[in-house]
């Protein structure tokens, strides 16, 4: 659109040249705005819209539970699986092993129960919780001014689960003693992913993981073992399908016996069992430390000249758990805890 578009015609008035000048800018502006323009655009959707539901291992991981996301997660419960919005608030906890979960995600809880012995129930960043009763009986009034978004309990509360459901959504994650470790696993998975911090929960998870492949090492070949817990002057064993059965089934101790009974509160047993059956290894709950009750420890029951005679006893191989293992079994630090102090004993064997 140079001059020669004009050259056969005679000049133009002064006067008129600004306004071809402006017409010819404006069809200029016109074609470069069409020519860079795509015919892909569109402003209802970006380009990389993700159409498919979201979901909480996807999500970004956030630094505390406050972020409010329409996402959902799919957690597994004893009730079957749950879809739950992601970082519930508020929110409750009515159970040891999942308070030991969320505190070593750096998840705060907003309601707990009180009078609870140990002390790794809580978030390094944790404001202080509210009471919402105790790990056996709930405060529904408590409850009901809170108005959580979600309710988490776990085997001492499981009896509650339709109380509690009729306040918020409800979700039982008590462990299966079965298979202790898949159930853990599994739980602080999901609590990762409800909670957007799943590279957090795999992080922890690999902790336990990489323990329990050190302790399995020194624990092969070793002899057997016998889980006994001391209450008082009373005694129970436990086999491969309690809450301490991953000492057999996780770390490969053969049991001393193989016919204990599977019962919630173990199988009663006399000093002549513990004679009798002669474990190269005794693993000792003390119930009555780890609840605080007065009366001669599991130490004092235990020295004893029936139990004295076994090879564990004679070879200085008892090993005293952790209260966490009776009170949190299957919480991250119940696992570092107890492995810590099994691979150590098994390391100074002689």
């Amino acid at each position: 659109m140079s001059l020669t578009l004009f050259s056969n015609r005679s000049p133009l008035p002064l006067f008129k040249r600004p306004l071809l000048t402006v017409v010819i800018t404006a069809l200029i502006a016109t074609v470069s705005v069409t020519g860079c323009s795509s015919p892909e655009s569109n402003d209802s959707e970006p380009a990389d819209a993700n159409t498919e539901n979201p979901t909480a291992d996807a999500a970004s991981n956030v630094a505390n539970n406050d972020a409010v996301s329409a996402q959902t997660v799919s957690v597994d419960t004893v009730k079957g699986k749950v879809d739950l919005a992601i970082n519930p608030s508020p929110f409750v906890v009515y159970d040891m092993s999942l308070l030991q979960d969320l505190a070593a995600l750096d998840v705060a809880v907003d309601g707990m129960p009180s009078n609870l012995r140990l002390d790794n129930l809580q978030a390094k960043t944790q404001p202080e919780p509210k009471s919402v009763g105790t790990v056996f009986e709930p405060d529904l009034e408590a409850l009901n001014a809170m108005k959580p978004q979600a309710i988490l309990v776990g085997s001492r509360m499981a009896e509650k689960y339709d109380a509690l459901s009729s306040i918020a959504p409800t979700l039982d994650m008590t462990i299966d003693t079965t298979k202790i470790y898949e159930s853990s696993k599994q739980r602080l998975h999901d609590l990762g992913a409800l909670f957007g911090k799943s590279d957090q929960a795999a992080k922890l998870q690999g902790d336990i993981d990489s323990l329990i492949d050190e302790t399995k090492v020194l624990t092969k070949d070793k002899g057997t073992g016998l889980v006994v817990m001391v209450n008082g002057n009373k005694m129970s064993a436990y086999g491969e399908k309690s809450r301490f059965g991953f000492i057999h089934t996780v770390l490969g101790v053969p049991m001393a016996n193989n016919q204990i009974k599977d019962a919630s509160h173990g199988q009663p047993v006399s000093f002549e069992y513990l004679q009798k059956t002669n474990p190269d290894w005794l693993f000792i709950i003390d119930r009555s430390a780890a609840i605080g009750e007065d009366g001669a420890g599991a130490k004092a029951v235990l020295d004893n000249p029936l139990v004295a005679q076994t090879n564990a006893w004679s070879k200085d191989q008892v090993v005293y758990l952790s209260p966490d293992s009776y009170l949190a079994f299957g919480g991250y630090y119940q696992w570092i805890k107890d492995l810590t102090t099994i691979k150590d004993a098994f390391a100074a064997a002689k």
